[in-house]
């Protein structure tokens, strides 16, 4: 994915994610309710999302309709994140993220099982392999 996805855009397409596909009347409403967003807004930021190829609008009524997954803009988001500031060290990003952070010990044990699952499909995959 070569174009990135600005927050105003990100906002649109959040309500797409939740919502399923809408109507541009629809997601401005909705926008002008939960972000204070005037019409002419909305409409802007679906056009910008259309010209990248995020959106697909379709007649009648600019039924609006996500084309990307939001795990998939999260994976380039952090891929984005990773190599910016981190050069490209997984292992550097991990640290910032639980070095400034006073961790429960729920989730202490969420990223200890997150990291075992890991782990256990990497013996998998090379077993697989032999």
């Amino acid at each position: 994915m070569k174009e990135k996805l600005f927050d105003s855009e990100a906002k649109v397409m959040e309500i797409l994610w939740r919502e399923g596909p809408l109507p541009a009347k629809e997601i401005s409403l909705i926008a002008a309710d939960s972000i204070g967003w005037n019409k002419n807004t909305t409409y802007t930021v679906i056009k910008k999302l259309e010209a990248k190829g995020f959106i697909r609008r379709d007649e009648p009524g600019f039924v609006c309709t996500p084309l990307i997954s939001e795990k998939d803009i999260r994976k380039n988001e952090t891929s984005s994140l990773l190599t910016r500031f981190f050069g490209g060290s997984r292992k550097a990003l991990f640290s910032a993220l639980i070095e400034d952070e006073e961790l429960t010990d729920s989730e202490v044990e969420e990223l200890k099982n997150l990291i075992d699952k890991r782990l256990g499909a990497k013996e998998d995959k090379k077993k697989d392999r032999k």
